[in-house]
């Protein structure tokens, strides 16, 4: 999504840099967890991750309405790891998702939903541009 929203066409530089920054957030967070894996004494396997849908967002609104719903899966994904963790007995794990992950990830949605409303009453046009500003710090 940042390299959609840098490119000279399309020139949302503060979309771009909040979804970079975004990006690298996510890999900090699996690196996080390859560290976790490996001190606990695991393997760590990879498995393919499938590449975006799409190559085009479309409308900013449209590239923050589809990260909103990829940080919704994610959180739902720690929250079923959670659940097998606790099911299991494994305090620590489950310790370790609440301190590590799940405070982070509704604070993300929070934040992307706040920023979709604004998005939404600022209209297209000048709006968004003081917006993408806005994110451009």
């Amino acid at each position: 999504m940042s390299a959609y929203f840098a490119r000279d066409e399309i020139a949302r530089f503060g979309f771009a840099k909040r979804f970079r920054e975004a990006s690298k957030e996510e890999k900090e967070h699996a690196e996080t967890l390859i560290n976790y894996q490996n001190m606990r004494g695991g393997r760590v396997v990879f498995r393919e991750i499938a590449k975006p849908t799409c190559d085009e967002w479309g409308t900013a609104m449209e590239a923050i309405e589809a990260s909103l719903e990829l940080e919704k899966t994610i959180n739902e994904s720690l929250l079923n790891m959670h659940k097998l963790a606790a099911s299991h007995g494994d305090a620590q794990l489950t310790d370790f998702i609440e301190g590590s992950f799940l405070k982070e990830q509704v604070d993300a949605i929070k934040e992307i939903g706040s920023l979709a409303t604004k998005m939404t009453r600022a209209g297209d046009g000048l709006g968004l541009h003081i917006i993408d500003k806005e994110l451009l710090g």
